[in-house]
């Protein structure tokens, strides 16, 4: 049996997964949520595949024995691509992965020309070269890695303005490429880049990219995923108070707290 209060996990390196918490709470308004970052270790997309499959694992299990979630939701792609199988095996529970949205822009693009923006750890993972292979066949996706796109989402979380030449390098990178001026579907495969879409849609139409132009991400299919996985729960009658917890110094945490209030993140803590 599992109690209304039983929370779901959501996990990331940072602020990122907001984006995917946010759909969440859309379609279950009273979950219990705890968001976990794991500040000590960001960012995942530098480091190599070993060292964030033992972070992610090591940081998962912590949580998984402390709290009691019903289920887990991975909301980094760099994790999700190296470290889902993973905690898949040594958690007893549910595991929500995200994984860069290939098949939606592959579905919905009319140029057959898609951008995908991520992390340098993520555009290389054979799992991206997979979903390529079973989901964009006669599709040209031109890849592009955007570092410095999560430390600008962060920033715009602190109340900072991001430097608009982030975003222009960011949008060139696809561009530059061969066919890149043909692009109508770019996939943000990095949950910080939700959190800074505005923004490179206006880098975007500064570039002269077609008016058609989308951006896709895969936070709407995480939220129905998890909403049919615990379809039938109990939940409870309001929403409750959410957690944040960090593997930094809760002072790190204090420039976001206005942002965090947004996802009725009132509880920040360190692990």
């Amino acid at each position: 049996m599992i109690a209304p209060d039983a929370p779901i996990l959501v996990f990331d390196s940072g602020v990122g997964g907001l984006s995917v918490l946010a759909k969440v709470q859309k379609v279950l308004p009273t979950a219990p949520v705890i968001y976990s970052a794991d500040y000590a270790g960001l960012p995942y997309g530098e480091k190599s595949e070993i060292e964030v499959a033992t972070r992610v694992c090591a940081f998962l299990g912590r949580l998984s024995e402390r709290y009691a979630p019903r289920l887990v939701v991975i909301a980094c792609n760099t994790a999700s691509t190296i470290a889902l199988a993973h905690a898949r095996a040594v958690l007893g529970v549910p595991i929500v992965g995200t994984v860069p949205a290939i098949k939606p822009a592959a579905e919905q693009t009319q140029s057959g020309v898609i951008g995908l923006l991520g992390t340098k750890a993520t555009i290389r993972q054979a799992y991206v070269d997979r979903l390529e292979s079973e989901h964009a066949k006669g599709k040209t996706l031109l890849r592009h890695a955007a570092p410095e796109l999560v430390a600008a989402a962060e920033a715009k979380l602190r109340g900072e303005a991001p430097d608009p030449v982030i975003f222009a390098n960011a949008i060139g990178g696809l561009t530059d490429q061969t066919g890149g001026d043909q692009i109508d579907q770019i996939i943000l495969g990095c949950t910080h880049f939700p959190l800074v879409e505005q923004e490179l849609a206006a880098a975007a139409a500064e570039a002269g990219l077609r008016e058609d132009l989308a951006f896709v991400d895969g936070s709407d299919g995480i939220a129905r995923r998890v909403a049919n996985l615990t379809e039938g729960q109990p939940w409870p009658a309001k929403p409750s108070v959410g957690k944040f917890i960090s593997t930094g110094p809760v002072e790190q945490i204090e420039p976001y707290r206005p942002a965090l209030l947004r996802y009725n993140l009132t509880q920040i803590m360190s692990l």
